[in-house]
């Protein structure tokens, strides 16, 4: 088995804007596990804010030895190795973990949704995302979206909040999903956007104020009018008993979360305490993206556009029909690669 990993820069189409920050491009690196003929993909995102780099995860990649293990279907044993690598590195680790999924699905000839018994039926419609920007450029990426999306996502988090919503509402009347990337501060001024956000058609909000203030997150969620989702304030399994009770929901990510295993067993977890769902991604190309996607049939709220994002996508993989998720009918994730 071969592991081996090159750096693969994303270009977004539009300068991407949220509460604390601006970049045109992001970092990643594409990882190959090559296996009997068989080839797997997998990929790490590095948004800037996670603090992590080409250079991390190339060093940390370096230190993966798969040769150890003879039995390619054991990905608990696998995977718990990889973690046991590093305390973090979390992209780098969900690199690894999306190939040996793609390897392990191809293995058994089937769609990894098929193996988990997800029906693809179900999977939800995705949001599509739009920048914090002037109200021209908002209206323009609105605009682009008509037809194509059944609800979209806004950043929000400084100053011109109304007006974002007010610029959208101009020309949209899709259902709308907001992050405030933890731009809010004052909790009851927060509540007061929430409600105003809620009789916009706002029908959920991520982070609303910074992922350590707890209890007054814990405060705005017993008072919304609509659920309030983790983002900041969750990566991964062990951080959902912090944040039980002061959260609606979470948002799992595998660039957070070091890949599906743990995502599923995140699903698992909050479900059982009574959460809600939702799958998110950093600016990713289709495989990671794909690979997110193969879980969505069960979750209740999507955000996988980052594919859409960007101009140099590398693969085909999961689509968006209608505004919803549509997944391949292809072994392990899926992916075809694009003709360079």
């Amino acid at each position: 088995m071969k592991l081996s990993w090159r750096p693969y820069e994303l270009e977004l189409r539009h300068t991407f804007t949220v509460a604390s920050y601006s970049r045109k491009t992001t970092p990643g690196v594409q990882v190959e596990i090559e296996y009997d003929g068989f080839k797997a993909h997998g990929e790490a995102s590095m948004p800037p804010y996670l603090g992590h780099s080409v250079e991390s995860v190339c060093a940390f990649l370096e230190k993966v030895d798969l040769s150890q293990f003879s039995d390619l279907f054991l990905l608990e044993d696998i995977l718990a190795y990889v973690d046991s690598l590093s305390e973090g590195d979390e992209p780098a680790k969900a690199a690894v973990d999306i190939a040996l999924h793609d390897l392990y699905g191809q293995l058994l000839g089937q769609p990894l949704y098929r193996i988990w018994g997800l029906d693809p039926s179900k999977a939800p419609s995705t949001t599509f995302t739009i920048g914090i920007d002037t109200p021209e450029v908002v209206r323009e990426k609105t605009l682009e979206c008509a037809g194509k999306f059944n609800i979209l996502k806004v950043k929000v988090g400084l100053d011109n909040d109304e007006e974002m919503i007010r610029t959208i509402r101009s020309v949209t009347d899709l259902p709308l999903a907001v992050d405030a990337n933890q731009g809010w501060k004052d909790r009851q001024k927060a509540l007061d956007e929430i409600g105003w956000l809620a009789e916009n058609g706002v029908v959920m909000v991520e982070q609303p104020m910074p992922k350590d203030r707890l209890d007054d997150i814990a405060w705005i969620t017993e008072r919304s009018p609509v659920p309030i989702f983790a983002d900041e304030s969750i990566q991964r399994l062990r951080d959902i008993p912090a944040i039980k009770g002061a959260f609606s929901g979470i948002n799992i990510k595998l660039m957070k979360c070091t890949g599906l295993l743990e995502a599923r067993k995140m699903m698992t977890y909050a479900r059982a305490e009574g959460m809600k769902v939702m799958l998110g991604c950093m600016t990713e190309t289709s495989c990671a993206c794909t690979a997110a996607a193969h879980l969505s049939p069960g979750v209740d709220f999507a955000d996988l556009d980052g594919n859409l994002l960007i101009s140099n996508d590398l693969f085909e993989g999961m689509t968006v029909v209608g505004g919803k998720i549509t997944l391949p009918d292809r072994p392990g994730l899926g992916l075809i690669e694009r003709r360079k």
